[in-house]
Parts: structure tokens; C-alpha cells; sequence
């Protein structure tokens, strides 16, 4: 199961980097949210439900960035990108809670 979890993630994330393209601060922002949640399944610190909800997280992020950009002609306003950094933020910090906390895959010990 947390094979089939971890692979949905990385497809996921392989599948969405190139929608922010390569050099963006939200592109590597994304990107690297991503390489840290699939970390967190693979070692077991991140439970499938965990990453489930950081992934949810993500999506509706990724929404958001699509919307402002379709409706500013394929660019964010300051304000706009301030939004995301503080959303990006405060999933950073969600990321570290999950993989920080007692709740682990089954089989591995919490840290």
C-alpha cells in the first residue's frame, strides 16, 4: 500500500513541475515540497493519510496559482505571489509537523 502511495506521489509531482516552469521560486517551492513528503512516505515518518492530506494541500495551491494566472494573462501579482508564499509556508511547516510526529507508516518505530 504505501508503495502504491509513495509512487502516486511521485507521479503526481513529476506530472506538475512543468506546469510552473523550471526556473519559478513557486516551480521549486512545489517541487521541493514534493521530493520532501515523498521522502517522508518512503522512510515511514509520513502515513499514507498524512501525505494524502499534504497532497490535497498542494492540489488546491496549485489551483489557485492556475486561476490568478489565467486571469492575469499567464502571470502573478506581488500580491498574488505573496498569498502562495505564505500558503507554501505554512505547508512547509505541515510537512515537518507530519513527518515530526508519532503517527508513522506501520512497522516503523516513531522518532
Amino acid at each position: 500500500m504505501k508503495r502504491l502511495v509513495f509512487a502516486s506521489i511521485v507521479a503526481a509531482a513529476t506530472m506538475m513541475v512543468p506546469m510552473f516552469g523550471q526556473q519559478s521560486e513557486v516551480g521549486a517551492r512545489e517541487k521541493n515540497q514534493q521530493k520532501r513528503i515523498a521522502q517522508g512516505v518512503k522512510s515511514g515518518q509520513i502515513t499514507a493519510k498524512g501525505a494524502a492530506k499534504a497532497e490535497a494541500h498542494q492540489a488546491a495551491v496549485r489551483n489557485e496559482i492556475k486561476t490568478d494566472r489565467a486571469a492575469n494573462g499567464g502571470k502573478m501579482t506581488a500580491a498574488e505571489r505573496a498569498k502562495v508564499n505564505k500558503q507554501e509556508n505554512k505547508m512547509s511547516k505541515g510537512v515537518y509537523d507530519r513527518k515530526h510526529n508519532a503517527a508513522t507508516q506501520p512497522g516503523v518505530p516513531p522518532k
